[in-house]
């Protein structure tokens, strides 16, 4: 709930608040961008360690940090700036389809253990079976090209709807994203790993 509150809610409120109080669109949307950051720093802060997750908050922390202050020309510059982001981000999932292991094996391994020493070896083990890796292959790519599309389609937005419309709608396009994958992995993860059992048994079977 504080997520989406400091994510969709605050950025909207601060936005249309400052501007009905005669500031600049580009001074407004600075402003409404910072609660979005103020989000990911509490998530840090709580954590109190930096794992892979956390590793790739504080990066993209920095990458907005960084847009925002060599784009902060004009309004749809910082309007594009969020969605050079999210497009990093797919961009990001995709490139790590060439490295060992994909960003979703990190991911997973964050919210399926409970960070002890035998949840985290028993995620790792489970690398050995060729339908845990297309599985996690399979997610990343969907992420990666999803984030692409979506970071397309609000900078394709930007330059079409006048800013006002794009700041309220912006928000819902990036959780409504968020949360149809979010739906869609965890749907797609249970068939995986029913899949997964429905093997196991089956070979079990064979060598009786």
């Amino acid at each position: 709930m504080l997520t989406l509150a400091l994510n969709v809610a605050a950025p909207i409120l601060t936005y249309n608040a400052l501007r009905d109080h005669g500031w600049s669109e580009v001074a407004a949307l600075l402003a409404g961008g910072a609660w979005p950051v103020l989000d990911s720093v509490v998530h840090l802060v709580w954590r109190r360690r930096l794992d892979e997750f956390a590793l790739v908050t504080l990066a993209f922390l920095v990458i907005t940090a960084v847009v925002t202050l060599l784009g902060a020309h004009s309004a749809r510059a910082l309007l594009v700036k969020d969605s050079a982001v999210t497009g990093l981000f797919g961009l990001l999932c995709l490139a790590t389809l060439l490295a060992p292991r994909p960003l979703m094996f990190y991911f997973g391994r964050k919210f399926a253990t409970d960070g002890t020493a035998a949840s985290t070896a028993w995620w790792n083990g489970l690398w050995q079976f060729e339908g845990f890796r297309k599985t996690l292959a399979t997610m990343t790519t969907v992420w990666g090209v999803a984030y692409c599309l979506e970071a397309a389609l609000r900078v394709g937005l930007a330059y079409t709807l006048n800013t006002d419309t794009v700041v309220t709608l912006s928000p819902f396009l990036i959780y409504g994203v968020l949360g149809g994958l979010v739906l869609w992995t965890s749907a797609y993860g249970k068939r995986a790993g029913r899949r997964g059992e429905e093997r196991a048994a089956a070979a079990a079977a064979a060598r009786g």
